[in-house]
């Protein structure tokens, strides 16, 4: 006889899933669908800024908060002030109150020189003083006319720096042409949080697509880390800023999670 062992890690639905709804929209349609909890995305909406409101939302959906997403993106250079320390501690005392088990950052933009300068030294610090896991986030080049530009420092792919936890995101991994399952194996038990999403390589967008839409080996990674045992978090990052209706969308979140839940799980065994 042969079954299925199904791994223990959670899949997550990330409050960017649901733009241009709102983050209160995000809790609400990851308990329609069943999703396991939710990764903050912390941005421009008050809401998500908010540990309480955050925390009230958790308690009346009944849905975890599993992750959040310190506000490292170009658009958020604002949010919680200007000095990206203070936002990543911040980040990691919203998620000891909310119970969240991981901070998601991206590497220091380039003009953040004293802040890259210190980067992995200080993130060293900081994992010394919480039990929450800071993972660091892949990101890509930019191209034009030939000529490839890194905004990040120092580097944007973090696989050969000292960082013990690293986050995998799959549609960076498109637009930057790399080969996502060799960055598994690399990062080995390093890989503690997964951005799934697709992407067909476009050059410079970050496509965020439905798993299973674009080029990525999307199922082939799930698969692999369900046979390894993965314990990390599995958070789908998709884009539906285009979905035609509120229909449309849940029908593509509804799709994502069942993707995930498919090829999340252990190759059949004999028995």
């Amino acid at each position: 006889m042969s079954d299925i062992r199904v791994p223990n890690a959670k899949v997550a639905l990330s409050t960017a899933s649901v733009y241009p709804e709102r983050t209160p929209d995000a809790f609400e349609l990851a308990a329609r669908i069943g999703y396991d909890g939710v990764e903050i995305m912390v941005g421009q909406d008050p809401v998500s800024q908010d540990v309480e409101v955050l925390q009230r939302l958790s308690d009346h959906y009944r849905i975890p908060i599993l992750a959040v997403h310190a506000p490292c993106l170009l658009v958020t250079q604002r949010v919680w002030g200007r000095d990206p320390w203070i936002k990543l501690r911040r980040a990691r005392e919203a998620a000891e109150r909310l119970g969240a088990q991981t901070v998601v950052v991206h590497p220091p933009f380039r003009w953040q020189r004293d802040y890259a300068r210190e980067f992995e030294a200080g993130l060293a610090r900081m994992r010394e003083e919480t039990d929450v896991v800071f993972a660091v986030e892949n990101m890509f080049p930019l191209r034009a006319r030939g000529n490839e530009v890194v905004p990040y420092a120092p580097d944007w792919n973090p696989i050969d720096y000292d960082f013990p936890q690293v986050t995998l995101d799959l549609s960076h991994t498109a637009v930057s042409g790399s080969d996502a399952l060799e960055m598994t194996a690399k990062l080995g038990d390093r890989l503690a949080h997964l951005h799934l999403a697709d992407g067909v390589g476009t050059t410079n967008k970050d496509e965020h697509l439905v798993p299973g839409r674009g080029s990525q080996p999307c199922a082939p990674i799930l698969e692999r880390l369900a046979g390894s045992g993965y314990r990390g978090l599995i958070v789908l990052e998709i884009n539906t800023r285009k979905a035609a209706s509120r229909t449309e969308r849940i029908d593509d979140l509804t799709e994502a999670l069942a993707f995930a839940r498919l090829h999340f799980a252990a190759s059949p065994t004999t028995a």
